[in-house]
């Protein structure tokens, strides 16, 4: 198995995003691997090709693509030989999020994805629950392969001196590039108008109306669709404002509304087992004016004025008043793949790479509304702090990408060693077109 290094960072294209698995790619379906009792047709090689493509790794080809489906399976089978297993919550969860973004991709309107699916989100739901708990059993069983692995910084010299000099890497241009973040706050009127909404359907739950009924009609949140249903959650796990509310509850007993940084709940109390409870609420979001926006704005500019009279530092304001989660445990930074603070141009969301260019370096934007990762808006403003220009890879300036290809290197021999001595456990069949891929010699 000789290809496992292009093929891992393919690996978890196997799941890809709802929109790619609407896309008709006439192709004939039928089976092309199977690996003990889970399969991969010729539609998900097409498929992950593809994505591969799109994403940018314009080397992939579908040999690669394979192996690194048949890597997965192989996870999948062998967790279940030897009983590693993802927790049916934890599931729902990943469910949750996904689906969260497949709505935002929509324009966060349901109806309109129902609409191009022909099925119910609930039913677009289930499509991709066998593929999540996949994706996650490979996730758990490669980290479990790997979780040992470290790497010195003399291995990281090593790996680096024993790069050819022809075949050092050359890196465009990159940037240090920084944001903080401010949420509208809901207005006082808006959230009467909530509070008052819930408190109609919690009188129409108590009255006897079921909870889940309600949750499907109202709820606002991923998990309306199934009747509010939370599943076990582990005390924890929750934000604090949602747990406290909900802990105080006895079985079957509903909340008054709670505000969280997601919207406004009523919760349910199902059943609660010592740390473990099982809970359902209804969530309804807020809806901003162009007012909100401002306030935000005028926020930020704040911050922006105490940060040019050297009265903070960027990254401190970022941390203390930045409300994206992401960037703000990072000074406001946004890292790159491997996790370090400059990052390649290339790599940068549209939106701050525009910005960005009409920017000076060691400037800070005024305040902009933009879109986040969740489909909603906020408000932002950017501090360009650094540009390095193009260069080959050196020690010096990227030490930190060099340290995260060492890491993988040796993550990548672990797994092509953990695969020659796994593979006799499962049954593999390839299908003959396939032969010249040379998977399994």
């Amino acid at each position: 198995m000789n290809k496992v290094v292009s093929g891992m960072a393919l690996l978890f294209l196997t799941i890809g995003s709802v929109f790619a698995q609407s896309t008709d790619l006439t192709v004939i379906d039928k089976i092309v691997a199977k690996v003990d009792n889970y399969i991969i047709l010729k539609s998900e090689l097409e498929r992950s090709y593809l994505q591969a493509k799109s994403s940018g790794d314009y080397d992939a080809d579908k040999c690669q693509i394979l192996e690194s489906l048949i890597l997965s399976k192989l996870m999948v089978a062998k967790a279940e030989i030897d009983s590693v297993v993802v927790e049916e919550d934890m599931i729902d969860r990943q469910l949750d999020m996904r689906m969260q973004g497949v709505v935002a991709q929509a324009g966060g309107d349901p109806e309109k994805l129902e609409e191009a699916f022909g099925k119910s989100m609930e039913e677009i739901r289930e499509d991709l629950r066998s593929d999540v708990k996949e994706q996650m059993l490979a996730e758990k069983m490669q980290s479990t392969i790997t979780e040992e692995i470290t790497v010195t910084p003399s291995e990281v010299k090593r790996f680096f001196k024993n790069i050819p000099k022809d075949s050092l890497p050359y890196f465009s241009t990159e940037v240090e590039i920084g944001q903080i973040v401010k949420k509208p706050t809901v207005s006082p009127e808006e959230k009467d108008r909530i509070e008052q909404l819930l408190l109609k359907i919690r009188s129409e739950a108590e009255e006897g109306t079921d909870f889940q009924v309600l949750a499907g009609r109202h709820s606002m949140g991923p998990t309306g669709p199934r009747g509010g249903n939370l599943g076990d959650v582990e005390r924890g796990q929750m934000v604090p404002e949602f747990e406290a509310a909900a802990l105080k509850l006895k079985n079957g007993e509903i909340s008054m509304p709670v505000e969280t940084e997601f919207g406004f709940h009523i919760i349910q109390m199902v059943d609660r087992r010592g740390n473990i409870y099982n809970a359902r609420h209804i969530l309804i979001q807020p809806n901003f004016t162009e007012r909100d926006f401002e306030i935000a704005g005028h926020f930020l500019d704040s911050i922006k004025g105490i940060i040019q009279e050297d009265s903070v530092s960027f990254d401190k304001a970022a941390k203390a008043y930045s409300d994206d989660k992401e960037t703000s445990s990072n000074g406001g930074f946004v890292r790159d793949m491997a996790g370090a603070n400059r990052i390649s141009v290339s790599e940068l969301d549209p939106g701050l790479f525009f910005t960005m260019d009409t920017m000076q370096v060691g400037s800070i934007s005024d305040p902009m509304k933009f879109t986040m990762k969740d489909g909603k808006e906020a408000m932002r403003i950017i501090y360009y702090k650094t540009k390095l220009k193009p260069h080959q890879a050196n020690l010096d300036q990227d030490y930190q990408k060099i340290y995260m290809a060492a890491m993988n290197a040796k993550k990548t021999k672990q797994m092509n060693d953990w695969f020659e001595d796994s593979r006799d456990e499962v049954f593999i069949e390839i299908d003959p077109e396939y032969e010249n891929c040379h998977i399994l010699q």
